[in-house]
């Protein structure tokens, strides 16, 4: 995968409740701006527990309990602190990859009794429009050789292995479900494969 795809452009701190990793900044090719979190030595060849996550601003930040995402980025942060090394990987690519107005649209579409593949693809967007060729090129900048990948997703792992990361372990990455959130759990089972 080569790495001119995206550009390492900052490192630095960042202290959490989780412990201190190592803040990186990319840029890819379109101008977007992503992430990676890393704590420990993740060049050294020997596998390294990952996350690669998507951003979900209502997840992540807003604190929504109508998706998993905030949890599971906690959770694969508190994992890495516990195993003091590893990495996550933090895209750019809100809603599934169809940006955040469109998610708030699907949202309401889901109001109406739709679920999230429905939502998008009522909306004219696949049902899963995410990318991971950006997430392998900032794995390969960063040195790393071989990865304990933290998911539920197949497809996602099969994406991974298909731009040559070398995944020598799916670690189960379950959080606790909500009420709010049952329908959204039960679609990605069903309709994504994700395995719970």
């Amino acid at each position: 995968m080569p790495n001119a795809i995206v550009t390492l452009d900052a490192r630095t701190k960042l202290p959490t409740q989780f412990t201190e990793f190592e803040l990186v900044g990319f840029t890819d090719q379109a101008g977007k701006e992503h992430v990676a979190l890393v704590l420990g030595a993740i060049d050294d060849g020997a596998p390294v527990l990952a996350r690669v996550h998507s951003e979900c601003l209502t997840g992540d930040a807003l604190f929504s309990q109508r998706c998993d995402c905030g949890p599971q980025l906690e959770a694969a942060m508190g994992k890495v602190a516990a195993e003091g090394r590893g990495i996550i990987v933090y895209l750019r690519q809100e809603g599934r990859g169809i940006g955040l107005i469109n998610k708030i649209k699907a949202y309401a579409e889901q109001d109406k009794g739709l679920d999230t593949v429905e939502a998008n693809e009522i909306l004219g967007f696949e049902a899963d429009a995410r990318e991971y060729d950006i997430a392998a090129a900032m794995l390969t900048a960063l040195g790393v050789a071989e990865v304990r990948l933290m998911t539920n997703n197949p497809q996602k792992l099969a994406a991974l292995e298909q731009l040559g990361v070398k995944i020598t372990e799916r670690v189960p990455h379950i959080t606790a479900g909500t009420p709010h959130n049952k329908s959204y759990l039960a679609t990605k089972s069903k309709k994504f494969g994700h395995l719970f």
